[in-house]
């Protein structure tokens, strides 16, 4: 297909061609209907079935170690160490973007530390809290 691009009152001319997913230059569509059947196109060959993604760990699999889920600062810290505590209790609030986010315990325990005070700033990933 040619187009005819102009940037900065330079016209240019181009050739563009449509890809598929894996880079393989599609069949052109027919410009005007034949009384002809058209030639069967050769399918592309099928791509090998990727490997499925590792599940991403997760703080609810018994962990110690509870990250933050998103980059934000730290509203109120709700726990400290020594702390019990049981599941789904608030451990503490984080906002980004005006919007608050609780994180919760995963399961019950104890709190052995808590890295972060009000008023801070982390990033998504950042170790929060430690269970004992």
């Amino acid at each position: 297909m040619k187009l005819r691009i102009t940037v900065e009152n330079k016209t240019y001319e181009v050739d563009v061609e449509v890809l598929d997913e894996g880079g393989v230059a599609a069949a052109p569509a027919p410009a005007a209907a034949s009384a002809a059947a058209p030639a069967a196109a050769a399918a592309p060959p099928p791509r090998p079935a990727a490997a499925p993604a590792a599940p991403a760990p997760s703080a609810s699999g018994g962990g110690n170690e509870i990250p933050s889920p998103i980059a934000g600062n730290v509203l109120d810290v709700k726990v400290k160490a020594g702390d019990t505590v049981g599941e789904n209790d608030v451990l503490l609030v984080l906002e980004a973007m005006k919007m608050e986010t609780n994180v919760s315990s995963p399961r019950a325990g104890t709190i052995a530390s808590v890295s972060v005070s009000a008023g801070d700033s982390v990033q998504s990933g950042q170790v929060l809290v430690t269970f004992a």
